[in-house]
């Protein structure tokens, strides 16, 4: 269940990440409000996750659902530019994950 929850908690990291561009600097109210209450929730569940993961790996695998999927969306919906070598490196992030979750 806590890995349920961790990645949970990096897809809310994705979602305020993405929530921040637009908030418009938090000018927005509407955006603003939803940012906040997915980094309070995001926060939240990674600490339940890590009442019984070690805090090493919960937080690793937290960073990298939210930078993978944060760029993913950036590439989609911001048009920021899917190279190789990013696709590379988010191959690599991805290897990580899988990598801490089949070492626990």
């Amino acid at each position: 269940m806590s890995w349920l929850l961790l990645v949970i908690a990096g897809f809310l990291e994705v979602g305020w990440a993405i929530g921040l561009k637009y908030t418009e600097g938090f000018t927005r109210p509407l955006p603003t409000v939803l940012t906040v209450a997915a980094m309070v929730a995001s926060v939240g569940l990674l600490g339940v996750a890590m009442k019984t993961l070690p805090v090493g790996t919960a937080y690793a695998v937290w960073v990298g659902v939210g930078a993978v999927g944060t760029a993913a969306l950036g590439m989609v919906l911001f048009q920021e530019p899917a190279t190789v070598g990013r696709l590379v490196s988010l191959g690599l992030i991805v290897a990580g994950i899988v990598g801490l979750k089949l070492a626990s």
